[in-house]
C-alpha cells in the first residue's frame, strides 16, 4: 500500500463568505486522511464574514488553521502559507472552486507516477448564478476565441496526462520553493504563470491532469470578468520581461487589437485610409463574435446572446489594453521595479 505524504492545502482568501464553506467542505469530505494534511487558510483582511466562516470550520475540523495576510493579495497569502506549511506537498486553492472527493488523491498519486514538480487538473467554469450575465461570462472564459486554447481550460476528461507549461492552482513539491524561491510578491495576477515558468527554466516537469477537474464558480458580471482581464494583461509583460522569452502569438492578439482600435481613429486624422483599415478591423471583430455567440447562445439560451457578444468585446479589449499599460509601466517607466504593485484594484 502506498503511503500517503503529508500535504498542505494552501487557500487563499478575501471576502469569500458566498464560497469559502463549500469550498473546505469539499476538501474535508474528500478521500484523503485528515491526518495526513493540514488546510492553510490564509486571509487578507476581509471585512465580509469569511474569517468567521473559517474560525466556525477550525473548531470542528483541526486539520484547518486560519492565517493572516496583511498584503491581501494572493502572491502574499501563499508565501504566508509556505512558510507555515509542514508538508512534503505544497497544494494551492482556489476558494471560488469546490474539488472532487478524490482530488487530493489523484494529485498525490499523479506527482509520484510521473516523477513531476507540479501537476494540476482541469479548470471547468460553473455560472455563479442563473442569471444570463453570469452565464455569459462562464462561456467566454471556457471558449478559445474568449481566452485562447490553453490546455487547462480545454482538455478532453478523457486525454491524456500532458506535459504543460503551466497549471491551475497547482500541487508542488515543498522542495521546490527552497531550490527557486517563493511566489514573486509584485504579480497580483500571473503568479503562477512566473512561478511554473521559472519552475520550469530550472528543469522542473509540470503535467495537466485532464481527468482531474475543478470546478469553479467564474465571476457574475461582465465588469468584473473585465477588470480579471485587464489585471492578467497587465501583468503579462512583466512575466514575459522576467522569464527572458517573449509572449506568444495568442497572447499578443489582443493588445494589437486594443492598439488598433485606439490609433487607427487618431492616424485617419493624417492618414484617411486608417479610417477604413479601423472599420475592417471592427467589422471582422463584430463578425466572428456574431457567429461564436450564435453557437454559444444554442447551449447556454439566447438570454446570454447580448452578454456574449458585449462580453467578448470588452473581454479582448480589457486584456489588450491592460497589456499595453503594462508594457508602459514596466518596460518603460520600470514601475513597479522596486516592489509590489500597490495601485491595481482586485477584482474582487
Amino acid at each position: 500500500m502506498q503511503t500517503l505524504p503529508f500535504i498542505s492545502v494552501i487557500v487563499p482568501v478575501r471576502n469569500e463568505e458566498r464560497y469559502v464553506a463549500a469550498c473546505l467542505q469539499s476538501i474535508l469530505a474528500g478521500d484523503y486522511p485528515h491526518e495526513f494534511m493540514e488546510i492553510l487558510v490564509v486571509d487578507g483582511q476581509s471585512d465580509d464574514r469569511t474569517a468567521e466562516i473559517v474560525r466556525g470550520i477550525c473548531a470542528r475540523h483541526p486539520a484547518v488553521q486560519l492565517l493572516s495576510n496583511p498584503a491581501r493579495v494572493v502572491p502574499h497569502a501563499m508565501n504566508v502559507g509556505i512558510r507555515a506549511a509542514r508538508g512534503a506537498l505544497i497544494v494551492r486553492i482556489d476558494a471560488h472552486a469546490h474539488y472532487g472527493p478524490n482530488y487530493l488523491r489523484e494529485l498525490v498519486t499523479w506527482m509520484d507516477k510521473l516523477q513531476a514538480d507540479n501537476v494540476g487538473g482541469v479548470l471547468e467554469a460553473h455560472p455563479a448564478t442563473r442569471a444570463a450575465q453570469a452565464v455569459a461570462v462562464a462561456a467566454i472564459i471556457s471558449h478559445p476565441f474568449g481566452v485562447g486554447a490553453a490546455p487547462y481550460r480545454m482538455r478532453s476528461a478523457d486525454a491524456a496526462a500532458i506535459e504543460v507549461d503551466t497549471v491551475p492552482f497547482g500541487c508542488y513539491r515543498r522542495e521546490i520553493f527552497d531550490r527557486i524561491g517563493l511566489f514573486d510578491e509584485r504579480f497580483i495576477r500571473n503568479q503562477d504563470d512566473e512561478l511554473n515558468g521559472r519552475l520550469k527554466k530550472a528543469g522542473g516537469r509540470i503535467f495537466l491532469l485532464p481527468h482531474v477537474r475543478i470546478n469553479y464558480k467564474a465571476r457574475e458580471s461582465l465588469s468584473k470578468l473585465a477588470l480579471m482581464l485587464y489585471q492578467y494583461g497587465y501583468f503579462k509583460p512583466l512575466v514575459a520581461m522576467k522569464l527572458g522569452r517573449p509572449a506568444t502569438l495568442r497572447q499578443l492578439a489582443p493588445p494589437a487589437f486594443a492598439a488598433l482600435l485606439l490609433a487607427l481613429p487618431v492616424l485617419a486624422l493624417w492618414w484617411p485610409i486608417a479610417g477604413w483599415l479601423w472599420l475592417l478591423v471592427v467589422a471582422s471583430h463584430v463578425a466572428t463574435n456574431l457567429v461564436v455567440t450564435a453557437m454559444l447562445a444554442r447551449r447556454t439560451g439566447w438570454a446570454a446572446a447580448p452578454f456574449l457578444v458585449i462580453g467578448f468585446f470588452l473581454g479582448h479589449f480589457a486584456y489588450g489594453f491592460g497589456y499595453l499599460r503594462g508594457l508602459v509601466s514596466f518596460g518603460l517607466r520600470r514601475h513597479f521595479s522596486k516592489g509590489p504593485a500597490r495601485d491595481i484594484p482586485l477584482s474582487r
